[in-house]
């Protein structure tokens, strides 16, 4: 006779069966903790969280990325690492290989990056939902915008402070403007001209990891210290789409990244000005007047078609303004009257401002300074 029961074998048994589970419940929660180990007294959520040194979660996490167990793995692992040497209990004991179903966007799926994934994990244990949502927006919001690996993981590689150094040297930065794994390495590999198995997109994702966990315990440290202040905006574009999409959370289509990363800019360049003369080079142009307040003028050149992004950043590399996102423009000259404002056409205050023009495989940034 057959061990195996059928579905319909299995709906019959399936009250006797239930029962059964909860008298066994009933008598492993009587019996002592101990036997489980120290683990079964974990404390009440959300967990004890002390402000850590994010340089050391920084590299914790790139090396641990190199582990052969990946960078969801990696990122957790780097906030937890820091934790258990200033903490220790509950973070000593807990196992980070929970998180390395994570890497590649879940098992190699191309879904969320695995670096957020794990750092958004280790956030939702030590702050509560309300919290946690607040914190983690704006690291997914953070992962959209800057450029990627950042300048400090390029030079811990190029001096050797990582504990696993597999290049030496400065990688290629760009902006994902999603938090899904695959349009994130996807856009990387194409830009800078690296197959997906190269150990130098291996390497960006290692990077890309200690960026992850360190913004990670940066936003913690700000949230405990009291001056969490919330950065991230949802781009115009997204506000745009949402015309046709819904409103909000959108009611048919929920999301908050950059729909043209994946599906192209549908919008028109609105305020861009052809001048009509030749251009022999790219060029992105000093803008003028520098300083300003509050207005300045961008140009920049093409001497033949291109999908071309002029973005705006602040002096933290956080975007705050998009001005040409991915629209395909003809040769020429072309000039834009920025006004110092966000996404949100909030006025910017005082400070250091970056323009970057990307054209194809052109890229050029110009520092500009708004004086109030």
């Amino acid at each position: 006779m057959s061990d195996k029961l059928t579905r319909k074998q299995f709906l019959r048994t399936g009250t006797k069966v239930a029962a059964g589970v909860a008298v066994g419940a009933t008598v492993i929660g009587g019996m002592d903790n101990k036997m489980f180990g120290a683990n079964a007294n974990y404390p009440a959520w959300p967990w004890p969280y002390t402000q850590v040194d994010p340089e050391v979660v920084r590299i914790a996490a790139h090396d641990a990325y190199w582990s052969g167990k990946g960078c969801s793995y990696g990122a957790f692992h780097g906030v937890f690492q820091a934790l258990r040497d200033t903490v220790g209990e509950p973070y000593t004991s807990f196992p980070d290989e929970i998180m390395i179903y994570g890497h590649g966007g879940g098992a190699g799926w191309g879904a969320t990056c695995g670096a957020i994934n794990g750092a958004a994990a280790a956030i939702c244990l030590m702050a509560d939902k309300a919290t946690s949502d607040k914190l983690i927006n704006e690291l997914f919001g953070w992962y959209t915008q800057v450029e990627l690996p950042t300048a400090t993981s390029n030079q811990y590689a190029i001096e050797q402070r990582y504990g696993v150094n597999k290049v030496n040297e400065a990688l290629l930065q760009n902006i994902g403007g999603s938090p899904l794994c695959h349009a994130s390495v996807s856009m990387w590999c194409d830009h800078a001209k690296i197959k997906v198995g190269t150990t130098e997109r291996k390497e960006r994702c290692a990077r890309l990891t200690g960026d992850c966990a360190a913004y990670a315990v940066m936003l913690l440290n700000d949230n405990v210290a009291g001056q969490f202040n919330p950065l991230y905006t949802v781009p115009a574009e997204v506000a745009a789409c949402n015309v046709c999409h819904g409103s909000g959370m959108l009611d048919n289509a929920a999301v908050k990244m950059e729909c043209q990363t994946c599906h192209g800019d549908p919008h028109t360049t609105g305020g861009i000005r052809q001048t009509g003369e030749l251009a022999l080079n790219y060029e992105l142009s000093s803008n003028y007047p520098n300083p300003f307040n509050p207005s300045t003028k961008i140009a920049f050149s093409l001497p033949k078609s291109e999908n071309v992004f002029l973005q705006i950043f602040d002096q933290h590399g956080r975007l705050v303004s998009t001005i040409v996102n991915g629209t395909h423009m003809n040769p020429g000259t072309y000039e834009y009257m920025w006004n110092a404002a966000t996404e949100a056409s909030m006025p910017l205050s005082s400070g250091t401002y970056y323009a970057r023009l990307v054209a194809g495989k052109f890229v050029q940034t110009r520092k500009m300074m708004l004086m109030k």
